[in-house]
Protein backbone atom coordinates (compact mmCIF):
# COMPACT_ATOMS: atom_id res chain seq x y z
CA UNK A 1 0.00 0.00 0.00
CA UNK A 2 2.71 2.27 0.65
CA UNK A 3 4.23 1.81 -3.09
CA UNK A 4 0.39 2.99 -4.50
CA UNK A 5 0.19 6.07 -1.75
CA UNK A 6 3.89 7.37 -3.11
CA UNK A 7 2.41 6.69 -7.15
CA UNK A 8 -0.36 9.05 -6.12
CA UNK A 9 2.14 11.55 -5.08
CA UNK A 10 3.99 10.90 -8.24
CA UNK A 11 1.24 11.63 -10.49
CA UNK A 12 -0.33 14.39 -8.43
CA UNK A 13 2.43 17.11 -7.18
CA UNK A 14 -0.12 20.20 -6.45
CA UNK A 15 -0.71 20.49 -3.51
CA UNK A 16 -0.97 22.46 0.00
CA UNK A 17 2.02 22.90 2.56
CA UNK A 18 1.11 23.16 6.16
CA UNK A 19 4.09 25.11 8.36
CA UNK A 20 3.61 27.23 11.77
CA UNK A 21 4.00 30.55 12.56
CA UNK A 22 4.95 31.11 15.90
CA UNK A 23 1.74 29.19 17.35
CA UNK A 24 -0.54 29.71 13.84
CA UNK A 25 -0.68 27.41 11.43
CA UNK A 26 -0.21 28.45 8.00
CA UNK A 27 -1.23 26.87 4.58
CA UNK A 28 -0.23 27.47 1.07
CA UNK A 29 -0.38 25.50 -2.37
CA UNK A 30 3.22 24.31 -3.04
CA UNK A 31 4.27 21.80 -5.79
CA UNK A 32 6.16 18.46 -5.77
CA UNK A 33 9.47 19.49 -7.84
CA UNK A 34 10.89 15.96 -7.84
CA UNK A 35 10.44 13.19 -5.68
CA UNK A 36 13.25 10.27 -5.24
CA UNK A 37 11.15 7.90 -3.15
CA UNK A 38 9.58 8.96 -0.19
CA UNK A 39 11.35 11.93 -0.44
CA UNK A 40 10.09 15.28 -1.85
CA UNK A 41 11.98 18.31 -2.75
CA UNK A 42 10.47 21.54 -2.97
CA UNK A 43 11.81 25.38 -3.82
CA UNK A 44 11.03 28.95 -2.72
CA UNK A 45 12.65 32.23 -2.30
CA UNK A 46 14.45 33.32 0.33
CA UNK A 47 11.66 36.28 0.53
CA UNK A 48 8.82 34.44 1.44
CA UNK A 49 7.27 34.35 4.77
CA UNK A 50 7.43 30.21 3.99
CA UNK A 51 11.20 30.03 3.92
CA UNK A 52 11.50 32.19 7.32
CA UNK A 53 8.44 29.88 8.60
CA UNK A 54 10.93 26.62 7.69
CA UNK A 55 13.95 28.41 9.04
CA UNK A 56 12.25 28.91 12.60
CA UNK A 57 10.42 25.07 12.80
CA UNK A 58 11.10 22.92 9.83
CA UNK A 59 8.30 20.31 11.16
CA UNK A 60 5.91 20.49 8.21
CA UNK A 61 3.11 18.68 6.62
CA UNK A 62 2.18 18.42 3.00
CA UNK A 63 -1.11 17.34 1.61
CA UNK A 64 -2.20 16.21 -2.03
CA UNK A 65 -5.89 15.26 -3.06
CA UNK A 66 -7.50 13.97 -5.99
CA UNK A 67 -10.97 11.94 -6.62
CA UNK A 68 -11.50 11.32 -3.23
CA UNK A 69 -8.00 10.00 -2.17
CA UNK A 70 -5.29 12.32 -0.18
CA UNK A 71 -1.93 11.26 1.18
CA UNK A 72 -0.61 12.97 3.82
CA UNK A 73 2.83 13.57 4.73
CA UNK A 74 4.96 15.09 7.62
CA UNK A 75 8.46 15.60 8.86
CA UNK A 76 11.30 17.94 8.92
CA UNK A 77 12.40 20.60 6.13
CA UNK A 78 15.67 19.94 5.14
CA UNK A 79 17.67 22.62 3.41
CA UNK A 80 20.50 20.54 2.79
CA UNK A 81 19.67 19.58 -1.17
CA UNK A 82 22.38 18.58 -3.51
CA UNK A 83 23.35 21.29 -6.06
CA UNK A 84 22.77 18.93 -9.18
CA UNK A 85 19.07 18.49 -7.39
CA UNK A 86 18.93 21.73 -7.36
CA UNK A 87 19.74 22.34 -10.85
CA UNK A 88 17.52 19.58 -11.94
CA UNK A 89 14.73 21.00 -10.52
CA UNK A 90 14.96 24.33 -11.81
CA UNK A 91 15.88 23.12 -15.37
CA UNK A 92 12.64 20.63 -15.01
CA UNK A 93 10.16 23.27 -14.13
CA UNK A 94 9.08 26.06 -16.19
CA UNK A 95 7.70 28.19 -14.00
CA UNK A 96 10.51 28.40 -11.83
CA UNK A 97 12.72 29.45 -15.12
CA UNK A 98 9.81 32.05 -15.45
CA UNK A 99 9.89 33.73 -12.47
CA UNK A 100 13.69 33.25 -11.44
CA UNK A 101 16.98 34.51 -13.37
CA UNK A 102 19.01 31.25 -12.58
CA UNK A 103 18.66 28.45 -10.31
CA UNK A 104 20.58 29.42 -7.54
CA UNK A 105 18.86 32.46 -6.83
CA UNK A 106 16.11 30.62 -4.91
CA UNK A 107 16.33 28.12 -1.78
CA UNK A 108 15.64 24.42 -2.06
CA UNK A 109 14.27 21.96 0.85
CA UNK A 110 13.56 18.51 1.07
CA UNK A 111 11.19 16.32 3.28
CA UNK A 112 12.32 12.69 4.04
CA UNK A 113 8.55 11.71 4.60
CA UNK A 114 8.57 10.65 8.09
CA UNK A 115 5.14 9.65 8.51
CA UNK A 116 2.52 9.44 5.71
CA UNK A 117 -1.55 8.74 5.69
CA UNK A 118 -3.52 7.31 2.61
CA UNK A 119 -7.34 8.20 2.99
CA UNK A 120 -9.67 6.70 -0.26
CA UNK A 121 -12.81 7.76 0.32
CA UNK A 122 -14.51 5.81 -2.98
CA UNK A 123 -14.88 2.17 -1.35
CA UNK A 124 -17.37 1.71 1.38
CA UNK A 125 -15.64 1.36 4.15
CA UNK A 126 -12.78 3.52 3.09
CA UNK A 127 -9.46 2.82 3.38
CA UNK A 128 -6.97 4.06 5.47
CA UNK A 129 -3.50 2.80 5.91
CA UNK A 130 -1.32 4.44 8.00
CA UNK A 131 3.00 4.54 7.55
CA UNK A 132 5.88 5.40 9.63
CA UNK A 133 8.57 5.32 7.39
CA UNK A 134 10.86 5.94 10.61
CA UNK A 135 10.11 2.21 11.54
CA UNK A 136 8.89 0.65 8.47
CA UNK A 137 5.35 -0.03 10.68
CA UNK A 138 1.99 -0.09 8.83
CA UNK A 139 -1.23 -0.10 10.56
CA UNK A 140 -4.52 -0.11 8.23
CA UNK A 141 -6.94 2.23 10.34
CA UNK A 142 -10.43 4.26 9.40
CA UNK A 143 -11.25 7.71 8.64
CA UNK A 144 -11.67 9.27 12.23
CA UNK A 145 -10.78 6.08 14.01
CA UNK A 146 -7.96 7.92 16.54
CA UNK A 147 -10.69 10.20 17.52
CA UNK A 148 -12.92 7.56 17.95
CA UNK A 149 -11.89 6.47 21.78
Amino acid sequence: MIEQALEFLRNHVEGVLATVDGDRPCVRAFQIMKQEGSTLYFATSERKEVYCQLRQNPKVEFLVMHDRVSVRCSGRADFDVADNDKRWIYDHNEVLRRLYPSYDTMVYFKLPVERMDYYDLRPTPPIHQMFDLTTGVEQEGFVGARFMK
